[in-house]
């Protein structure tokens, strides 16, 4: 289970939204149960390969650690640079209305995010934001001209 958990983590992390999500909770479980995710082509096919394997709903058959840890995806991300992106708490976040607007269905204070976004604070409204913000622009929701 913790092996599921992190890859339910694993995917927001690489896709930037969860890969379950339904507002009914009865759907949203059957979702969970059955495995039911999809992966932005967005997603490198190591990426998704490795998520795949992780989210497997049989745990005989969901990689364990020592699978993670061989896996292409993973040894490659040892080698990684950090380059280009947002950085909460560092970069200025671009404030999107649309994305405000959204927030504010799911009874977030608009003013509160606002001032949030401005103070480039790192807190459950910035990252809400920044995570429906990331779903919205892999989706082509959005464009950087949005802003």
């Amino acid at each position: 289970m913790d092996i599921w958990s992190c890859g339910v983590i694993l995917f927001a992390l690489i896709c930037g939204y969860l890969p379950f999500e339904d507002p009914n909770t009865a759907n949203l479980y059957k979702k969970i149960l059955s495995g039911e995710f999809n992966i932005p082509k967005a997603a490198s096919e190591s990426a998704r390969d490795m998520i795949k394997n992780i989210l497997q709903t049989n745990p005989e058959i969901r990689y364990r650690v020592q699978e993670i840890r061989k896996h292409p995806w993973y040894t490659s991300q040892q080698l990684a640079k950090i380059t280009g992106g947002i950085f909460i708490g560092l970069s200025q976040i671009p404030i999107n209305s649309q994305i405000v607007d959204k927030l504010v269905t799911i009874n977030f204070k608009r003013e509160y995010v606002i001032k949030c976004i401005n103070a480039n604070k790192h807190n459950h409204a910035t990252t809400s934001y920044y995570l429906l913000l990331k779903k919205a622009e892999l989706a082509g929701e959005v464009k950087d001209s949005d802003f």
